[in-house]
């Protein structure tokens, strides 16, 4: 490149001008203004990477807070699950219970009818064969026997019957 020192030359005055321009610039301390503003920049900067990685570590254990309490609560519903079968098992299994024990009690009951039924047609059954063998004794003794031997049997039945209450 080729440089014209010709004072006519707008190269040269641009180069003068430029120059001017920085000294008096550095005279004003327009350098430390800059760089106070550069270096103000720079710790904002600094500040808002701090917040950044403090706010970022309270996400992160707010997450981790998070997390912990969804595995308590999932074990917490997992036992009120396990809870709730192991209750409605012992349920079916006290219904099962309490079944059997009506249904022996139905049972029992009805054994008890039957034997009371049992007994009853006994009683009935002993009652109809007594009065029809006095019928038949009856009918025998009405058809068989003559006045006198009425008359005999009678006394001896007194004598017997006394002897009997005494």
């Amino acid at each position: 490149m080729h440089f014209d020192f010709d004072p006519g030359s707008p190269t040269i005055w641009v180069f003068l001008a430029t120059i001017i321009f920085l000294v008096a610039m550095m005279y004003f301390g327009i350098h430390k203004k800059i760089a106070s503003a550069l270096d103000a920049r720079a710790q904002k900067i600094t500040d808002e990477l701090d917040e950044a990685r403090r706010l970022r570590e309270e996400a992160q254990t707010l997450l981790a807070s998070y997390h912990r309490k969804q595995k308590e609560a999932e074990t917490l519903a997992e036992e009120i699950v396990s809870q709730a079968r192991r209750d409605a098992e012992n349920m079916a299994i006290q219904a099962r219970k309490d079944l059997a024990e009506r249904l022996d009690r139905r049972a029992q009951l009805a054994e008890d009818k039957i034997a009371n039924a049992e007994v009853q047609a006994l009683a009935e059954v002993r009652a109809r064969a007594a009065d029809m063998a006095i019928a038949a004794a009856e009918k025998i003794i009405r058809e068989n026997m003559s006045a006198a031997n009425h008359k005999t049997l009678v006394a001896s039945g007194i004598k017997q019957i006394g002897k009997s209450l005494n």
